[in-house]
């Protein structure tokens, strides 16, 4: 009988995995929401897509329409993922201006596109888009991932989420601006400005890939 009744143990607990329920409606959005990892994209040496994007000033805007002052192609591109509602993308609001403001010039402009479903974050609308930058006078171009189609394409899984290409579009490299969030002056590590010395020097990044820290981006 004690084997009898352990057998059908066994095959309770068989069942159970067997039988346990998928995600489904607001389950499934919370973890998609919520493990943004899942995401594939790009990795470093492959060619990242073109986008055409609206920007806070109403033009359209893609990496192929960024020049420099001069008219003539950028080195490459910073295309940072960040949105408004973030605390970490607020954060790290400050250090984006001045990242564009000291490598535009160099040939490395931000392009910065707001990936959040405003559904879900309705602080990260393109109206509240319009307004953060206004406040805040970004210097760089704020585009919205309305659809949510391009993030996909570059995995980006963060606000903020750095991609820095060179004038091919080829992914030099992923991951965070720096190793401190909270505290800007307490920053050791410059990955983003270290990766794009490198490449000034005709030298690949190392290291070309860090985990990116920040909000997961919010979808349905």
């Amino acid at each position: 009988m004690k084997k009898f009744l352990g057998l059908l143990a066994l095959l309770a607990v068989a069942a159970g995995f067997i039988l346990a329920p998928k995600f489904s409606g607001s389950n499934a959005n919370k973890a998609k929401t919520e493990s943004p990892e899942l995401n594939e994209g790009l990795s470093v040496g492959e060619t990242a897509p073109d986008f055409s994007l609206k920007n806070v000033d109403g033009s359209m805007v893609s990496l192929a329409s960024v020049k420099n002052p001069d008219g003539t192609a950028p080195k490459g591109y910073i295309v940072t993922f960040t949105c408004n509602t973030c605390p970490y993308a607020v954060m790290y609001e400050d250090r984006i201006i001045d990242l564009h403001n000291k490598y535009a010039a160099k040939g490395w402009p931000v392009v910065a596109i707001q990936p959040n479903d405003p559904d879900v974050k309705p602080g990260d609308s393109y109206d509240e888009m319009k307004v953060r930058a206004k406040e805040k006078e970004f210097p760089f171009a704020y585009l919205f991932d309305e659809g949510q189609k391009v993030f996909p394409q570059y995995g980006a899984t963060r606000t903020p989420h750095v991609f820095l290409l060179d004038n091919t579009r080829k992914v030099r490299y992923i991951g965070a601006i720096d190793n401190n969030p909270q505290d800007a002056d307490a920053v050791t590590k410059r990955y983003l400005e270290d990766a794009i010395a490198a490449l000034e020097a005709g030298k690949n990044p190392d290291p070309d890939y860090t985990k990116a820290i920040g909000c997961g981006i919010k979808t349905k």
